[in-house]
């Protein structure tokens, strides 16, 4: 029987974590509901990867996902009942995947399940913010406001990781065409450059440093080339592979937030979503607690994930969540413990953590733009002194022949 780990909040307002024998994953839950806990989170154990992972979980796309989210709102709102809401949206759903999953969730809801609860058994395609988020406007009633704010939410988020995609394809294509154009010049162009100048200098004639040096890298990619390309393709795969390990995601991520240029950007992306996802479950209704430990796992850096699994402990040590945030301003910029120390003053949490977010994604939208505009003048003169460096190499002992031919 599978067994699932779960972290949940006691009467006592307690963080308990766990684990539960059950037939499936709705059975776990109902396990852990009986004991008097309110769950956070369940997940299968023998589901965690702890190596190498091959393949990608098949999950609905993201625009597929904040339309479903705001066609259910909008219908919610105007008060068609659920069932018949999802029932809609299953006939028009753009894949067949999304459809299924949708007449899934339709026959959980028929035999008395809340929706939370339904969509919480296909975690591929709503997460356990969306889960958590649903949950709570069920329970408060305004479950059509707690949908726009997901929709928004997924929105934003997507909008953030398109950029940044965009920002680094140009640079990304220069340095293919960079390492093509390398490539091409030392296997099909030196070779031929190198046995014309022998053939006129002779092959005891002395070569400059530099021609000699291109002579031999080429010589060697020419020998070596079906070891080469296996060697660099290994590496890169091996490489891809650890950082998707837990142990090698955690160091490349504390090595991006320290990276030059990059590391300001993915601060200010961390901070960005730690606060919209916390300002939207908060504003939701979702406790203190629950909301850290969901935040945690949505950032999606596993510093910042650290961080706030050990601030949501702090908290329920009864110190003030601002005042923890403060502590760190190496990952936390000033304004986020300000603004939050505001909204915990006030009562209005969500709201000025929103306005957080806003700003650090306009910071985002900057910071994009300019890196942009440094790396594209940075790989272009790399280019072009890469292809000086070979034309250097091939009219260095061409200009010392002529010169012994007039001498």
């Amino acid at each position: 029987m599978p067994s699932f780990e779960f972290l949940a909040v006691n009467s006592k307002k307690e963080t308990v974590s766990s684990t539960v024998e059950a037939a499936d994953r709705l059975s776990a839950i109902n396990i852990v509901k009986t004991r008097g806990l309110k769950l956070i989170s369940i997940k299968e154990q023998n589901s965690k990867s702890s190596g190498f992972t091959f393949g990608k979980k098949k999950g609905v796309k993201t625009e597929e996902l904040v339309m479903f989210t705001r066609q259910l709102s909008a219908m919610v709102s105007a008060g068609v009942p659920i069932l018949r809401a999802l029932s809609s949206m299953a006939q028009h759903a753009e894949t067949a995947g999304f459809r299924d999953t949708i007449n899934a969730i339709i026959k959980d809801v028929e035999g008395g399940m809340a929706l939370a609860d339904a969509l919480g058994k296909h975690p591929d395609s709503f997460n356990d913010i969306y889960v958590n988020m649903v949950a709570a406007g069920e329970a408060g009633g305004i479950l059509d406001d707690i949908l726009k704010r997901l929709a928004l939410q997924q929105e934003k988020n997507a909008s953030i990781k398109k950029k940044i995609k965009g920002a680094m394809t140009y640079p990304m294509v220069l340095v293919v065409i960079t390492i093509g154009a390398f490539f091409g010049l030392m296997i099909f162009v030196i070779p031929v450059i190198g046995r014309t100048i022998k053939d006129l200098a002779g092959n005891d004639a002395e070569l400059p440093a530099l021609t000699q040096a291109m002579l031999g890298i080429s010589g060697f990619l020419v020998s070596f080339w079906y070891l080469i390309i296996p060697v660099l393709a290994g590496m890169v795969w091996t490489t891809l592979r650890y950082i998707k390990t837990p142990n090698g995601k955690k160091k490349f991520d504390k090595f991006l937030i320290k990276a030059p240029l990059v590391g300001k950007i993915v601060r200010k992306v961390a901070v960005a979503r730690f606060t919209r996802t916390f300002s939207a479950l908060i504003g939701a209704g979702v406790a203190v607690l629950e909301a850290l430990d969901v935040t945690a796992r949505a950032v999606g850096n596993t510093v910042y994930e650290e961080s706030l699994k050990s601030a949501a402990k702090r908290v329920q040590g009864g110190e003030v969540l601002s005042k923890i945030i403060a502590e760190d301003e190496e990952l936390y910029p000033p304004i986020v413990a300000q603004m939050l120390s505001v909204g915990e003053e006030t009562g209005q949490t969500d709201k000025v953590l929103v306005k957080v977010a806003d700003f650090y994604e306009e910071e985002v939208d900057t910071a994009i733009d300019s890196i942009s505009s440094i790396i594209e003048p940075v790989m272009i003169v790399f280019m072009g002194g890469m292809v000086g460096l070979v034309a250097a190499s091939v009219m260095m002992p061409i200009t010392g022949l002529a010169q012994q031919i007039k001498s």
